[in-house]
């Protein structure tokens, strides 16, 4: 089986991802979105959780064999970092969107030394924001990003343009298009919900008024 495929279906599976073409949710940001995907839910499902840990150790493994430390973002990239750590038997950290406002004032938590080589998992990447600011925070520290693993993409393009401008790399288990061909695939949309769906990855921002 399609590891992509695979990871799809789990994510639907256990209801991670929500797609509703007809009553678009509405993200932080204010984009109206037909989908909506809470990977956070994972962590309850053992058997789904070990699938998406040990994906994402094969290929950290394979596209930055040279990676001393695991990253993870906080707080939805964690317990990822932490099974994905442990499967490598490496070091982790995890990266606070701001430094602590009392104690030491850490935006880094655990032993990060200059000029160690460090991967930085997010559970999912819309704009790549968040975890991009995590990465640079790392980089401040003296740390030497070698890239950004996450579970799952929407493959926005102001996504890939942001990792494009920062020079990072990214891998993913899956992504937005196979996702909903596999949601088609199950049953879990019709063709003419495909079309739409298809249409917001295209022009995210305008997508809600032409529909």
């Amino acid at each position: 089986m399609n590891n992509e495929k695979e990871i799809a279906q789990e994510l639907l599976s256990i209801k991670a991802v929500f797609l509703n073409p007809n009553e678009p949710f509405t993200w932080a940001s204010g984009i109206k979105s037909p989908i909506y995907c809470d990977n956070r839910i994972t962590m309850s499902y053992p058997a789904v959780r070990k699938i998406i840990a040990q994906g994402l150790a094969e290929k950290i493994k394979e596209k930055f064999p040279d990676t001393q430390v695991i990253a993870g973002t906080a707080t939805a990239g964690i317990p990822h970092a932490a099974w994905v750590a442990d499967i490598l038997d490496l070091p982790m950290v995890y990266i606070r969107s701001k430094k602590k406002e009392h104690g030491k004032a850490n935006q880094i938590e655990g032993k990060l030394e200059k000029g160690q080589k460090i991967v930085v998992i997010e559970d999912l990447i819309s704009t790549g924001g968040s975890v991009l600011e995590a990465c640079a925070a790392a980089e401040s520290e003296g740390a030497d990003v070698l890239g950004v693993a996450a579970i799952f993409t929407y493959e926005l393009q102001s996504g890939k343009d942001n990792f494009k401008k920062n020079d990072v790399p990214l891998i993913t288990l899956t992504n937005y298009s196979t996702l909903i061909d596999t949601a088609l695939a199950e049953n879990y949309i019709n063709k003419n919900e495909l079309h739409l769906l298809q249409a917001w990855k295209k022009d995210p921002n305008h997508w809600a008024a032409a529909k």
